[in-house]
């Protein structure tokens, strides 16, 4: 997947431990990294800074957690690829908040090959279910790996169409804790010529917000994303809007207008989304994007470095508080209306982020949660 950074094994241990800790997300840890020079330098930190947002004390993942996991994942076959290493999939680091850890199974060749997801409704119909198996396994034939979220009805008969020509499960919790259990043995027959990827620790049971987290990863790992059916309040829509926020191509299929499945679909259409009917309508798409370059970000807009003696006054941090609530509003708006320096106000956010006070969203957006 091209040349890169390359993890010791101390950094590794390092970075698990980082991302492991309490409130620590993807952008915080980027973060960090960037203020601080290095995974370690920043735990040290973490006590200090949480402790200046506001919270009483902070979980710091300790070195025998991580070791544990790093070993239970070796015992697994699980790889843990860090952000920036060759074996990263290099669609997904140009998203705005990559996984600086991703815990692959199964063949990591295939996250470097162009890959279409293909999501849809759990309670689908039988010509919904049709429809995704045909496409899956015609796009496989035409050399595009699938990816999809295991989940029943759309997912799984994306999963199954395309087994032997590679297709990618995105987990919602930890590869010890499949979400439905009852696709363990399908996602165990997909891992010969496929793989499966996670970000949460080996055990975690998937929560309901958990979802939205994993649909991110769907469409950035791929170049575009088809959505075969959806209700109005789908699941794979939150899927479809992250792909057009991601530069990701949005495929849907038409359906009746009289079965609320197609209501979600049809109305992605109206709103400009590329009408598929056939595996050729995808292709034709996604063509001329697979002979185009794509730059990484090496730094965001939003990136403002930071220095580890960049320490807020109270007068600043309480100003840069005040104009936070439960609304998302610019960074770029805070630093403009708090007269504070953008270093400053960066702090500030990770201060409040470790101490589980703020919320990122898309946009270099927060909020006080």
């Amino acid at each position: 997947m091209g040349d890169g950074i390359k993890l010791t094994d101390e950094q590794r241990l390092d970075w698990l431990r980082l991302v492991r800790s309490d409130n620590v997300g993807p952008r915080t840890f980027r973060d960090l990294i960037n203020t601080y020079g290095g995974a370690r330098a920043a735990l040290t930190a973490l006590p200090k800074l949480a402790r200046r947002g506001g919270a009483a004390g902070t979980h710091i993942c300790s070195a025998e957690e991580a070791e544990a996991e790093l070993k239970a994942c070796r015992a697994r076959g699980i790889d843990l690829v860090g952000l920036g290493e060759p074996d990263y999939p290099t669609r997904l680091q140009t998203i705005y908040d990559p996984p600086p850890l991703l815990a692959v199974r199964g063949k990591l060749s295939l996250l470097a090959q162009p890959l279409v997801a293909i999501v849809g409704s759990r309670n689908a119909s039988a010509a919904g279910m049709k429809f995704a198996q045909n496409l899956a396994r015609d796009l496989g034939q035409q050399g595009f790996g699938t990816v999809s979220g295991l989940a029943r009805g759309i997912d799984a008969a994306a999963h199954r169409a395309s087994m032997a020509t590679g297709t990618v499960a995105v987990l919602a919790g930890g590869h010890d804790r499949i979400y439905p259990a009852d696709h363990v043995e399908l996602l165990d027959a997909l891992l010969a010529d496929g793989a499966a990827i996670s970000e949460m620790p080996l055990n975690w049971e998937p929560r309901a917000r958990d979802f939205p987290r994993r649909n991110r990863l769907i469409s950035g790992l791929a170049l575009g994303v088809v959505i075969v059916e959806a209700a109005r309040r789908s699941g794979s829509l939150i899927t479809a809007r992250m792909a057009g926020e991601q530069g990701r191509e949005v495929f849907a299929v038409p359906g009746s207008p009289l079965d609320p499945r197609a209501e979600g679909t049809n109305g992605l259409l109206k709103q400009g989304a590329t009408l598929v009917t056939e595996a050729t309508d995808v292709i034709a798409a996604l063509e001329p994007i697979l002979g185009r370059g794509f730059d990484l970000p090496i730094q965001e807009p939003d990136d403002i470095p930071l220095t580890p003696d960049t320490e807020p006054g109270d007068d600043e941090r309480s100003r840069i508080v005040s104009l936070l609530g439960p609304t998302p509003v610019a960074i770029d708006d805070l630093v403009r209306l708090s007269r504070a320096s953008p270093a400053v106000v960066r702090t500030v956010l990770l201060e409040l982020e470790l101490a589980g006070r703020l919320e990122r969203h898309g946009g270099a957006m927060v909020s006080l949660v």
